[in-house]
């Protein structure tokens, strides 16, 4: 829900210099050289965690098909998984994943797993569990590692204040994220004042003044216009009390009833990588570029899952594990949905999110791998 900021934010003023960002260049060229060597290295074996008997139980499900929310992207909840079969974390809890690279559609996931083609998939957020149910798409969220939003609003230094907007053209990706709408909404900007339109993934739009303003991920656009040497504002949904989430894990309900050890084996399994891959971003970043074999782009989605991993930390309270669901912010999320029109009421929330699967494989805030 957006709640009016009690003095106004002003704009983060983002801008890597030449010389710096050359550096950065080099330090990632050398992490990435480090991945490569990694990432060709057989994964030790991994003894099995689970007891023979919850082991039959997981085998006998059969495959299981995640798939990512985009493409082999290093974002949270796509990592890990590929993390996780790379190091045989789930050969460990006696899983049989298969991981398909996703377009982007997330809500197009959505309707896979609800189907039974698919058994997980990534969604951006929270509010796209709320938005998949109302297609009528049988899902549920089972772990949100992220409680702020990603989205970003990125303009021209030019703009000194969100109502500087008005009377400009803002490109957004497919659909204005509802966090930014939210954002516009609590500083008091005229909506129907703005030219909203779609402009793709290149976010050179902006400095070549195609658009004014222009969304993003504050784990990917950021850094390519930096990378530019390009100077831009860049204005976050919190700094204006709207809240959000991203790296959500979301499966089918009843399938979940029926498989509930596959279930949270799964979350297990995705939890050590993500522990594991905190200290090892380069070589679980490796994994996801040995996947897409080609075109892969190391440096930048290095950056994406540091960015990411230290996002899930600072939104993590010191007393629940990384991926907990917290109902509190999830209905304040859902309201601005609601409040802009993107849902015509809250639904019942409890029946769309279960932490139980995340939470029987957790002891108090750490992950619970047996065989340590």
């Amino acid at each position: 829900m957006a709640l009016p900021p009690a003095s106004l934010p002003r704009p983060r003023i983002r801008r890597v210099r030449p010389v710096a960002a050359a550096a950065l260049t080099s330090a990632l060229l050398l992490t990435t050289a480090c991945a490569g060597e990694e990432a060709t290295e057989e994964p030790a074996d991994v003894a099995t965690v689970i007891d023979e008997e919850r082991c039959e139980t997981n085998r006998a499900a059969g495959p299981v098909t995640y798939i990512t929310g985009y493409q082999y992207q290093a974002s949270v909840s796509i990592l890990e998984a590929v993390a996780a079969d790379a190091l045989g974390f789930f050969d460990a809890v006696c899983l049989d994943v298969e991981i398909q690279p996703g377009t982007g559609d997330t809500i197009g996931n959505s309707q896979l797993v609800s189907a039974g083609t698919a058994h997980f998939t990534s969604l951006g957020n929270e509010a796209e569990v709320l938005q998949a149910n109302d297609a009528g798409h049988d899902v549920i969220g089972i772990s949100t590692y992220g409680h702020v939003p990603i989205a970003t609003l990125l303009t021209g230094t030019g703009i000194e204040e969100l109502g500087d907007l008005e009377g400009t053209t803002l490109g957004h990706k497919g659909m204005l994220p509802a966090p930014l709408e939210a954002m516009l909404v609590a500083d008091g900007v005229d909506m129907d004042a703005i030219e909203i339109v779609e402009v793709g993934y290149d976010p050179s739009v902006l400095p070549r003044d195609q658009v004014q303003a222009l969304t993003g991920f504050r784990s990917n656009e950021p850094f390519l216009l930096a990378d530019m040497d390009e100077e831009y504002n860049e204005w976050l949904p919190e700094d204006y009390g709207v809240v959000g989430s991203f790296g959500v894990m979301a499966t089918h309900p009843e399938w979940a009833q029926e498989n509930p050890t596959v279930v949270e084996d799964y979350l297990r399994a995705i939890a050590q990588a993500f522990s594991y891959c905190q200290e090892n971003g380069e070589e679980c970043v490796g994994y996801a570029a040995d996947l897409a074999e080609s075109g892969y782009d190391v440096d930048h989605n290095l950056r994406v899952w540091n960015a990411e991993h230290e996002l899930v930390t600072s939104s993590t309270p010191d007393d629940a594990p990384p991926g907990y669901i917290d109902l509190n912010l999830t209905e304040a999320e859902g309201e601005t949905l609601v409040d802009n029109g993107q849902l015509d009421e809250l639904p019942d929330l409890e029946p769309l999110f279960d932490p139980r699967y995340l939470e029987a494989v957790h002891v108090a805030t750490e992950v619970s791998w047996p065989a340590e």
